[in-house]
């Protein structure tokens, strides 16, 4: 009599809906699916239940498992919309208003979720904001301790002066750029969380792996509890908010994020790349990934005369993320605020992200990177400094030519604030202070300010140093 109750009970719950097919929260109305590649669609329902997809003159079938998860795969196609799907089982859950076009993941901490709404000249930004083939999503905040298999509810919103106050600012404007360029449809999947660490992003199978990290395992809870600090534990924010989203099309990520690691900068060279290789693992693709150099700020106050800086090291160590293959950095140098950590000009942000996916990914012959060092020679008491990516030249924006920002050191490994000189493509830069010179350093500070040297498309050079000096700084460690 007991097991019939629970089976009565078991078919009264499918009949009314409690096992109704749900595709994955990433879908719904208004969403747009990746163009060029195949689309994948997944959800959960009864256990064995057939599922049928059709979509754009395609279609699929499959059976849930045993668990009652299942997957489609639908094939490649071009952009265009809107369209409908519809996915039916025992019921039918149909989504209208479907783009095909570019899809991109966009992650990190406070910078990249900060929103037009408090962005540079917003009212005007948002009165202008009829671009209806953007759509945007934003991934609730969602730590979890282990994997999730999907997001909290969520929806897609067209982009419109009603809607796009709330989308990430730097995701929009580099949205802007590309949908304008393109002519095609673009998605963004706003997943970030402000003030967070790289290492929540990275998933704990490779995160506890590596030795710099494997002790973090071992504080690690057994049971699953609500977090509400995602840098408690390593891994929350991969296993609550991207983990979800894995298989999801997309072309690539942007990333803006940095500034919560900059007490451990050192370390950065090791878990930021982590990061990118364990995402691109994932998704089993080596993805686009574009990031934003983090800006000037007073932070410690941190220079080369007062024990150095941490937010300079860290500029390097995404600098050095560079040797991964298909990587792009958009430096911002210039467009900081010494006594705000969010910059208001996400404008110009969007825009040097932008053009680093429109010629690395689209194929535009546009000039897209900063100046960057690339050789040093000593002439006596002269550095002369050769720089790639100029383009057609570097320039001064400075009436008497004079460079900002230069130091210069000897063997003594004391540094002077240099004077240095634009000759042709070439820096010479000079200190009365130093005989003989060793070492050179640019805008090496946490807020060098006032930089003035840019190439001849109005991108600033990158800071730099060409000695290794600094004394390796990794802070109290992750989570604690």
């Amino acid at each position: 009599m007991r097991q019939t109750f629970i089976a009565l009970i078991c078919a009264l719950a499918l009949n009314t809906g409690i096992a109704q097919v749900k595709p994955a929260g990433i879908f719904g109305d208004h969403m747009v699916l990746q163009r060029q590649k195949p689309i994948k669609i997944w959800g959960t329902s009864s256990p064995g239940e057939k599922i049928a997809i059709a979509f754009n003159g395609a279609s699929a079938k499959t059976k849930a498992s045993k668990t009652g998860e299942w997957m489609v795969t639908l094939p490649a196609m071009n952009h265009g919309g809107p369209f409908e799907m519809s996915i039916e089982g025992k019921d039918k859950v149909t989504f209208s208003d479907i783009l095909i076009g570019e899809v991109w993941l966009c992650s990190g901490q406070s910078n990249m979720e900060w929103v037009v709404n408090n962005s540079d000249s917003a009212k005007r930004e948002i009165a202008q904001a009829n671009h209806p083939q953007i759509r945007h999503i934003k991934v609730p905040k969602n730590p979890a301790l282990q994997p999730r298999t999907d997001i909290q509810p969520a929806a897609w919103q067209i982009c419109s002066p009603e809607t796009v106050a709330q989308f990430t600012a730097v995701g929009y404007f580099y949205a802007r750029e590309i949908q304008e360029k393109l002519g095609v449809p673009v998605g963004l999947v706003n997943s970030s969380w402000g003030g967070t660490h790289v290492e929540t992003w990275i998933s704990g199978d490779v995160l506890f792996s590596h030795p710099e990290f494997e002790a973090l395992k071992a504080k690690y809870p057994t049971v699953d509890t609500v977090m509400k600090n995602p840098n408690t534990y390593g891994a929350l924010l991969y296993n609550g908010m991207i983990h979800p989203l894995v298989g999801l099309g997309m072309r690539g990520a942007l990333w803006y994020q940095g500034e919560s690691n900059a007490s451990r900068a050192d370390q950065y060279n090791l878990s930021f790349p982590m990061m990118i290789q364990d995402w691109r693992k994932r998704w089993q693709e080596d993805f686009p990934f574009y990031f934003v150099q983090l800006t000037h700020f007073q932070a410690a106050k941190g220079n080369s005369q007062n024990g150095g800086s941490t937010w300079g090291e860290l500029r390097e160590a995404q600098t050095n993320t560079l040797k991964l293959p298909n990587t792009g950095m958009a430096v911002i140098i210039d467009i900081g605020n010494s006594t705000d950590i969010h910059p208001r000009n996400k404008q110009d942000v969007g825009k040097r992200l932008a053009l680093q996916a429109l010629a690395k990914t689209y194929g535009m012959d546009i000039p897209h990177e900063s100046p960057m060092f690339d050789t040093m020679t000593i002439d006596k008491r002269r550095a002369i400094i050769s720089l790639k990516h100029t383009y057609k030249g570097l320039s001064v924006r400075n009436r008497y030519g004079y460079i900002h920002g230069f130091e210069m050191a000897g063997a003594d490994q004391q540094f002077h604030y240099a004077k240095a000189e634009l000759r042709k493509d070439k820096i010479i830069v000079t200190c009365d202070k130093v005989k003989d010179p060793v070492a050179v350093r640019y805008a090496w500070a946490d807020d060098p300010n006032d930089l003035n040297l840019f190439n001849s498309a109005g991108l600033p050079v990158n800071p730099f140093r060409t000695d290794n000096w600094t004394k390796k700084t990794k802070g109290a460690g992750f989570g604690k």
